[in-house]
């Protein structure tokens, strides 16, 4: 489509192929020469490959994000500089906080941006929540290494804390030899990832996109994914899950529940806002059947009801494990989401007892620990009155933010397919917007130039190996919008959306998919490949996108 000057659109009709013994291009009747070369520049700039696409090349030259395992191998000098040494590749938050500085974001100016793509929930007092920790006490004994299992009185607290919360009609209550203190949830990943032998690992695209890293850097995990759907609100499906571990031997089975980057559990029951449980207790009991179920729980918290009698609750697979030393059962969480301390770096992985001696041996060389003296101001933060009182408040608050945001999506013509009913990110569906706007990476890049980051959804396309067309994800065409920041930076970030959009609509698309700064020290922009760079800007096909 192309714009008149009064916002009115007129159609234009789109260059057809024909692949015969080599590709014409049959053009609609034109005036003139200068017409054709138009269309053919079209043509040209509607990438359908990653090869195409500036965006996608970018990425594919930082350290770490080439195929692996292609044939035949070659050393990537900037990445091999050490002999033996190669790069893991960079989570979604890394790579797009480099980029970010590439085009002028530091921490001295960090006010001026608007960070949709923070993977951590807003720090400050919210309403009604108790008061923030202002001050950290440091007893002469806290400057001693804390054990690698943890502090004994924090671990009572969190075994204390689920017993409390789930499992108070049980009989089989977690002790704090059920609980492994650890510095944060990728350690406590790590550690579990490195006690785990040589199995097939079933995880679910998309997915936590640290899972990539680990899925690579830990060999003896082999990787069995499974391609979640929308239409089934990204489920785990219990019934072809147990049918995968018959046939194909699934060992370990990896998932975060609420699912990050979705908004959706990864087990529900029959309403997604009520957490009734059947499918989650369905996937507990395969920890009963020899099955290793690892269930990463940091958004435990952030469900949003309907009603006003459903604040206050969470969920956890603690609830449906029968026997806390025999079912086969690992959950994750921390701090750091829930509690909105992300700084603190303490965080936990409660399973049976042999398994935390396990940790404490992996914990030894991996990390050596939590921060002694954080792990002591802890424990207080951990006791049922105050965590009843912080869920409520955090639930209200969030999920007015989530409406917030839906809303002035709403109004940019951006409407969600699948409004979050837990954690405090959106995926959003690009796919109805112009070429190249409706990728993740170009879209991306383009909010960089208003000082706006988001995450590619193509960081939660759990692809260990880096082979697969980026443009044949099925994470492509999202983006993941964090609505963990204060309301002033979502705003600035919505904004920033409008923006792009109107850009797209009153200026066209020439300026947009190339042109990107590739680093911060000024290297000249990156050459794409297949794509003619002697060819002056394309002519545009203006995007039928809404005005901001």
């Amino acid at each position: 489509m192309s714009a008149d000057d009064n916002g009115s659109t007129r159609s234009r009709t789109p260059p057809t192929f024909q692949a015969v013994h080599t590709m014409h291009f049959h053009l609609p009747r034109v005036k003139s020469f200068t017409d054709i070369v138009e269309q053919v520049r079209d043509v040209m700039r509607h990438s359908k490959h990653e090869k195409e696409s500036e965006a996608h090349q970018i990425f594919r030259h930082a350290a770490g994000h080439k195929p692996k395992g292609v044939v035949p191998q070659t050393v990537n000098p900037d990445e091999e500089t050490v002999p033996g040494i190669e790069h893991p590749g960079s989570t979604g938050v890394i790579y797009c906080s480099d980029r970010a500085m590439a085009n002028g974001f530091n921490y001295a100016n960090s006010h001026e941006w608007a960070n949709l793509g923070q993977g951590a929930p807003e720090v400050g007092p919210i309403p009604n929540a108790p008061s923030r920790p202002d001050s950290i006490p440091l007893p002469v004994d806290s400057l001693e290494y804390a054990p690698t299992t943890g502090v004994k009185a924090l671990r009572e607290a969190v075994a204390h804390l689920y017993n409390d919360t789930y499992r108070k009609d049980k009989a089989s209550k977690y002790t704090y030899e059920n609980v492994c203190i650890v510095p944060g949830g990728r350690s406590g990943l790590s550690r579990v990832a490195a006690v785990i032998g040589d199995v097939y690992t079933s995880f679910q695209i998309p997915d936590y996109t640290a899972y990539d890293q680990v899925l690579s850097a830990f060999k003896r995990l082999v990787p069995v994914p499974t391609a979640l759907d929308v239409k089934s609100k990204y489920k785990l499906d219990i019934e072809q899950t147990k049918k995968d571990i018959r046939t194909q031997g699934l060992a370990v089975i990896l998932a975060s529940n609420p699912r990050n980057p979705t908004g959706q559990s990864t087990c529900s029951a029959v309403s997604p806002q009520v957490i009734k449980g059947h499918d989650l207790q369905e996937l507990v009991s395969l920890g009963r059947e020899g099955t290793t179920i690892i269930l990463d729980e940091f958004y435990s918290w952030y469900i949003y009801p309907d009603s006003e009698n459903g604040y206050g609750k969470s969920i956890s697979a603690a609830k449906y494990v029968e026997d806390v030393n025999e079912d086969s059962t690992i959950i994750i969480d921390g701090l750091t989401k829930n509690w909105r301390l992300p700084g603190w770096r303490v965080c936990w992985v409660v399973g049976p007892k042999n398994l935390i001696t396990a940790l404490s041996q992996s914990g030894s060389f991996l990390d050596g620990g939590a921060n002694h003296p954080m792990q002591l101001a802890a424990i207080s933060l951990l006791d049922p009155a105050r965590v009843a009182l912080e869920k409520v408040a955090l639930q209200r608050h969030f999920k007015a933010k989530r409406d917030h945001v839906l809303a002035r999506l709403h109004e940019l013509g951006l409407d969600v397919d699948l409004p979050p009913t837990s954690t405090f990110y959106i995926w959003l569906n690009l796919e109805k917007l112009p070429e190249p706007l409706n990728n993740g990476l170009v879209f991306f890049e383009e909010l960089l130039k208003f000082k706006t980051i988001v995450i590619p959804g193509i960081f939660f396309d759990i692809n260990p190996a880096h082979r697969r067309n980026l443009f044949n994800s099925p994470c492509h065409h999202f983006v993941r919008l964090s609505f963990g920041p204060p309301l002033e930076d979502l705003d600035r970030g919505l904004d920033a959306i409008g923006m792009v959009l109107k850009k797209a609509k009153k200026n066209g698309l020439e300026n947009m998919g190339h042109g990107y700064k590739k680093s911060v020290d000024g290297h000249p922009d990156i050459q794409v490949a297949n794509v003619d760079s002697s060819l002056s800007p394309i002519s545009p096909i203006v995007a039928s996108a809404p005005q901001a």
